[in-house]
């Protein structure tokens, strides 16, 4: 793994079945062209582009996982066109609506944003900032 520099290393949601967790989460970050970058068989599996930045795990201390009330996962999108298919697909693997893709705010070229829960219940927030579908630059 190739060492990175930053504040945060990666974030997790806890998942009572992980083969099911890992199979709806495959799909989802394969759209953001992010795969599985680390693998902990029976215990988690991390994706990302270069290092571990989101996992999925079975808690460490097996009791049951649970949503924590207040936290949400925030995806960045390339294009709002992004934003809705990252949308459609999470509600097509099982995930809930908890917000369908719209602005969220007055300026044409703000926040615009859709957010899903997953089968397991955790809340996350697909976002573009900028115009329609200009690349984001990195």
């Amino acid at each position: 793994m190739t060492e990175t520099k930053g504040f945060l290393g990666h974030t997790t949601v806890g998942t009572n079945n992980l083969d099911a967790a890992s199979d709806f989460y495959d799909k989802i970050f394969a759209v953001f062209g992010a795969g599985r970058v680390l693998v902990q068989p029976g215990r988690a599996v991390y994706y990302g582009l270069r290092a571990p930045e989101f996992g999925v795990i079975s808690p460490f201390n097996g009791q049951r996982a649970n949503v924590g009330n207040g936290g949400m996962v925030a995806l960045q999108a390339d294009s709002r066109s992004q934003v809705r298919d990252v949308h459609a697909l999470a509600l097509k693997l099982g995930g809930t609506d908890e917000g369908a893709p719209g602005m969220r705010t007055a300026d044409p070229d703000g926040s615009y944003c859709a957010y899903f829960r997953d089968p397991e219940g955790n809340k996350f927030l697909v976002f573009r900032v900028g115009p329609e579908d200009t690349a984001v630059s990195a």
